[in-house]
């Protein structure tokens, strides 16, 4: 099962955003990631959720290389060896993970190819478990329609990302969710800044002391400024009201409670 992100998910038909970069698609069980090879990174993934099908199941699958890819074209493994660098799933394990558990199972374990994953400092405080969390709660809000979500997710591929081993590490997150209510096609956005966890000259370890992620609802249209990926009717869809988008309104995030739904 390989059929990748749907753009007919919702009500309303919403297609993968559009990167303005070279990348390449690579299709796994709902959901996709557009691969830049030229970062070694996803620009954006897109997965489809089913939340009233979702599987509880035990988490299983081994980080390997897609064989559809040159090595030299994903992060692998000697990136994330000896040192502070966790594997970041953009796409998360348990998303795609529901319907049959065979499907279930499969589309899990397909998030554990390193196409799908970004340098994350490692460290769970609070806000990263925010960052986390952030689906499961935009889809407890969706529980009275369909509880069906749409999630992009990707790295901001930023030019001054800190070289390492490579790579550049990305510094920051962004993460848009989609769904219906009854007034239509619904959106909002997120950014994760892991900036002052970030220090490339001691071997890419946590800053001591311990810095923060930060988690912030921000404006879609801000993430396209920021990245250049285009959204298409998402941007329209933003649940921030106007006050908050013409104040460019980024509202720092405590707990998933303070997010705009």
């Amino acid at each position: 099962m390989t059929d990748g992100y749907r753009d007919d998910f919702l009500a309303t038909a919403v297609a993968l955003p559009q990167t303005g970069r070279a990348t390449r698609r690579l299709d796994y069980p709902r959901f996709s990631v557009l691969l830049d090879p030229s970062r070694r990174l996803a620009a954006a993934t897109a997965v489809n959720i089913d939340g009233a099908e979702l599987r509880d199941l035990a988490r299983e699958g081994e980080w390997r290389l897609d064989p559809r890819v040159d090595a030299d074209e994903q992060t692998g493994p000697e990136v994330y060896a000896r040192n502070d660098l966790d594997r970041g799933h953009l796409v998360r394990r348990r998303d795609p993970g529901w319907g049959e558990p065979a499907d279930a199972r499969e589309a899990m374990e397909a998030t554990f190819f390193y196409p799908n994953a970004a340098p994350q400092a490692a460290g769970f405080n609070q806000s990263k478990e925010l960052w986390l969390g952030l689906e499961d709660h935009v889809l407890a809000y969706a529980e009275t329609t369909d509880q069906r979500l749409s999630v992009f997710t990707a790295p901001v591929l930023a030019d001054e990302d800190p070289a390492y081993r490579g790579i550049r590490i990305p510094l920051r997150f962004w993460k848009v969710a989609a769904w219906q209510d009854a007034t239509g096609l619904r959106a909002a956005g997120f950014v994760l800044d892991q900036t002052e966890l970030v220090d490339t000259g001691e071997g890419l370890l946590a800053k001591p002391p311990l810095g923060a992620f930060r988690t912030f609802q921000v404006p879609i249209a801000d993430i396209t400024g920021i990245t250049g990926v285009d959204f298409g009717p998402l941007a329209d869809a933003d649940v921030l009201d106007r006050a908050d988008l013409r104040a460019g309104g980024w509202r720092a995030l405590r707990s998933a409670g303070d997010t705009i739904l």
